[in-house]
């Protein structure tokens, strides 16, 4: 069997494909995260919720509709934007101008109700989602079995997170989103509704984990506490990446899940708290985080 610093090969790069499909997941959450702060200042506790809501919804297209899973890509993140459209609206509008600390509190108590309401309709023990048939299986390479759908999923993040980049930095619709948050008053002058740009550019971080939520769907059990597990995790690595900065919170995702996944190879005991720990040092080092702007 071939060794790598003294570990069998199919470990080594078994747990390697682990913290890069777990890094998928905290870059395109984290993303989502650091969209909504970085345009509107609200740190968006619910985040996690909205994450296992996704999941759901692709759970339940499949088993009431009978719409499978490439579907449900797109028609769940849909109807979870729509959903977090009329979260924000209702709830989050009047906080904008107050302290963050309430948009935090609020959107905390909304993940409460949200993963409540899931809860008692549903029950916290998990339900199967089918990896779609196409999916299905894997590629021998030789040093180790890959299965096609984590392939897959890692394929999709690295995607959908370069296009959500390219879109706000290098199209009109970021620079008028970029704008909107410097100075939405001369933004409006111009004839833009501000308003309504806010509403979509928190509908589309929405949408963003309700995605991942779906990618998830196959891989975790479909359980109201799916989010729980992932969101302190991917606070860290907002803060990391820097509060608001779009191209760090994907490079810092992906680069702290692969760091995850090696720790439980060389030292275990660490894996679960690596990340935190990392977090301590950058903001000791760096209090902006990597990509962020000093205070």
């Amino acid at each position: 069997m071939m060794m790598i610093l003294g570990y069998p090969a199919p470990l080594l790069f078994g747990q390697l494909l682990l913290g890069l499909i777990n890094g998928a997941f905290y870059a395109m959450l984290s993303l989502g995260l650091a969209v909504i702060f970085g345009m509107l200042n609200i740190i968006n506790f619910a985040h996690g919720a909205l994450f296992m809501m996704g999941a759901f919804v692709a759970w339940m297209l499949l088993n009431y509709l009978g719409i499978g899973y490439f579907p449900a890509l797109i028609l769940a993140p849909l109807i979870v934007g729509a959903f977090g459209m009329v979260l924000e609206r209702t709830l989050i509008r009047p906080l904008y101008k107050l302290d963050h600390l309430y948009g935090l509190l609020l959107t905390f108590g909304v993940a409460l109700v949200i993963e409540g309401l899931f809860r008692n309709a549903y029950g916290s023990s998990g339900m199967p989602y089918q990896i779609p048939a196409v999916l299905g299986g894997g590629t021998n390479l030789g040093f180790m079995f890959l299965p096609n759908y984590r392939a897959w999923v890692v394929l999709v993040a690295i995607v959908m997170c370069l296009g959500t980049w390219l879109v706000i930095e290098k199209t009109r619709l970021g620079a008028l989103l970029r704008a909107a948050t410097e100075n939405p008053a001369m933004v409006q002058a111009f004839g833009v509704n501000v308003p309504r740009l806010i509403t979509l550019t928190y509908g589309g971080g929405v949408a963003l984990a309700a995605f991942a939520g779906v990618l998830a769907a196959p891989i975790y059990s479909v359980n109201p506490n799916m989010g729980t597990s992932f969101i302190n995790v991917v606070f860290a690595v907002v803060v990391i990446g820097g509060m608001g900065s779009i191209l760090g919170s994907i490079l810092t995702g992906f680069g702290l899940g692969v760091i995850e996944g090696l720790t439980k190879v060389f030292y275990p005991q660490a894996s679960s708290t690596v990340i935190f720990l990392v977090m301590v040092i950058v903001l000791l080092a760096r209090p902006g985080g990597l990509f962020g702007k000093a205070a």
